[in-house]
């Protein structure tokens, strides 16, 4: 590779990373506008202080908290030229995400058997803005889990070694954005009710 074509790359580079960190400063400011409006709106008099967030907003922390941790292992797996570990890691955080999502759903089954409804009669606005917020995350979750088949087919091509994982870098990024956002949302979630 010459000169030319390796400062190209890097540049390249350089410009997908700063895409990528716009959209997450955007989605960030999202999440941001969304929080604000929940902080101001519960000095609703039908704010309801005293609900308990499921058993399974916990549990989905735990284990998003893990796919962070898998990806990384995995970034690094590629990095040491270990394709079986990086292998096993990728699945591994494909694993836990669909982990997180059953647990997600099964946060929303027990808001609902408790009687709390995003919609309608039976809601309130604190509960439809944890449904909003939670539904939120999802969408943005599945543009992760996408990444993540992405980042899957691409290793399995062989498209990540030492020295060339750009790729795997900012899905990598963006997973790690994803995750971080839930652990705000669950502790903006516990503390401020």
């Amino acid at each position: 590779m010459d000169l030319t074509q390796g400062s190209h790359q890097h540049k390249a580079g350089r410009a997908k990373k700063m895409m990528l960190w716009f959209g997450i400063i955007s989605m960030a400011m999202m999440f941001a506008g969304l929080t604000s409006a929940y902080v101001v709106s519960k000095n609703r008099p039908d704010w309801l202080s005293d609900l308990q967030l499921p058993n399974a907003f916990y549990w989905s922390t735990i284990v998003i908290f893990l796919s962070s941790v898998s990806i990384y292992l995995a970034e690094k797996a590629v990095k040491r030229d270990n394709r079986s570990a990086a292998t096993g890691l990728l699945w591994a955080t494909l694993g836990l995400a669909a982990v997180f999502i059953f647990l997600q759903f099964q946060s929303f089954s027990a808001l609902i058997s408790e009687g709390y409804y995003f919609t309608g009669s039976e809601s309130t606005v604190t509960t439809s803005f944890i449904y909003v917020v939670v539904l939120a995350h999802l969408a943005h979750l599945a543009g992760g889990i996408v990444v993540l088949l992405v980042l899957i087919y691409n290793h399995f091509k062989q498209k990540y070694r030492p020295g060339q994982t750009l790729g795997l870098e900012l899905g990598a990024t963006y997973w790690h954005f994803v995750d971080a956002l839930w652990i705000y949302l669950f502790f903006f979630l516990y503390f401020f009710r």
